[in-house]
Order: structure tokens, then sequence, then C-alpha cells
């Protein structure tokens, strides 16, 4: 991930939320500037370089803010859109699998591959060690329907899992995710969804009074 990896979310377009949120880490957006960072009420901090939120345990970044921070977003930005690629480009072990409907099954690691969308609608869970390696293309969207969880057994970790997405990632209300999300469009998470990783879009991240907490490294 790079530099993107210091970020719970990083995005290119816009970062929004309707409070309260709670995100644990840093965020950013590049090339926009920090207008187009909404709902935050953010308190620029007297160096100019990031702002804070009572929503952010961490920092908020943008590419307006003063200098070194928008040479650092552009880095970051560059290490997200390669880690996307790199993620696409890995031999998949396992390959449409459930016809891009995976609720209720039970992932051991590898790279899995749809074509097609991705629809989370109960509960899975990724079964592994804590040294095991998670990687889900998906060519289409990615759904997580109202209240499903994607669950960690065996010690898994989600700075271990990755969901590479082509389209739109959606999140219903109540749901809960693990992993770093990277998607080359939009993520919106409605009321009240979780995620145990990271959201780098490529477009723009949209919250709904969510709890985000960057892993440890």
């Amino acid at each position: 991930l790079g530099t993107a990896g210091d970020f719970a979310i990083l995005a290119k377009s816009a970062i929004s939320t309707v409070p309260p949120s709670a995100i644990t880490g840093d965020i950013g957006v590049s090339p926009a500037a920090g207008s187009f960072i909404t709902g935050f009420s953010l308190t620029m901090d007297p160096s100019t370089e990031f702002a804070t939120s009572s929503q952010v345990t961490g920092r908020v970044y943008a590419a307006d803010y003063g200098v070194p921070t928008p040479a650092e977003l552009t880095t970051a930005v560059g290490d997200m859109e390669l880690a996307f690629t790199d993620a696409a480009g890995r031999a998949p072990d396992v390959s449409e699998l459930g016809a891009g409907d995976i609720g209720g099954m039970n992932l051991a690691p590898g790279v899995y591959k749809w074509g097609t969308g991705l629809l989370v609608p109960t509960d899975v869970t990724l079964d592994g060690s804590a040294t095991d390696v998670w990687i889900f293309q998906i060519a289409q969207d990615l759904t997580v329907s109202s209240g499903a969880n994607v669950l960690l057994i065996g010690g898994a970790l989600p700075k271990n899992i990755f969901w590479q997405v082509s389209g739109l990632v959606d999140m219903g209300t109540t749901s809960h995710l693990e992993g770093t999300v990277l998607t080359q469009t939009a993520v919106t998470l409605h009321t009240g969804a979780s995620l145990n990783g990271r959201l780098l879009a490529q477009t723009a991240v949209a919250l709904d009074a969510n709890t985000i907490v960057q892993p440890a490294p």
C-alpha cells in the first residue's frame, strides 16, 4: 500500500459524513481541496498542514493545505492506485465462487476473482492465520447487505485482507467489513455500518454515522 497505508480513508474527490462518525486514523483528499471534506466540522491546525475533527482520531489532510501536505498526498494517491493495479493483477486461485453471492460461506486464504459484482447478503467468515492473505478481485460492484458481517477466525487479521473493486462499494446499515477496500470509484456506507480496515477510493467516500478503525500495520 505504500504511504496510502498511513490513512484510514483516502479519496480523490470528496469525503463526506452525516455525523457522528468515529474514525481511528488519518483521512485525506487529493487532488480535491479541503472544501470537499464535509460534515466533519474541521479545525485547521496553526501549521496549516492538517486539520482536526472530533470525529477523527488522527489528522485530516487535503491537497490545498500547507507544505509538505500536497506532495505527501500526491504520493499516497499514487501508491493507492499502484496497490489497486497490483491487487487486480494477481493470479486467482478461485474464480466466480457462488456466481457472485458468497453469503454464509467460510473462505480459506487466497485470491478470489469475479467477473461480475459481489454480494455479501449474510455473514461470511474468513478462516486463516495471522500471516494468511485474502485478495478479492471484483470486476463490478461490492454490495454488503444491511446487517451482514465479514467475520475473522483463526487469527486472521484485517491488515491482510484486500477488496479490489472496479465498481462501487455499498455497505448497508449496520453491516461490517474487515480489510482494505481499494475501489476505482466510490464508497458509500449507510447508517451504522463499520469497517476494520481502510477505504482507499479513486473518487468519493460517503459516510453516515459510521465507525472505521485503521488496522495495526
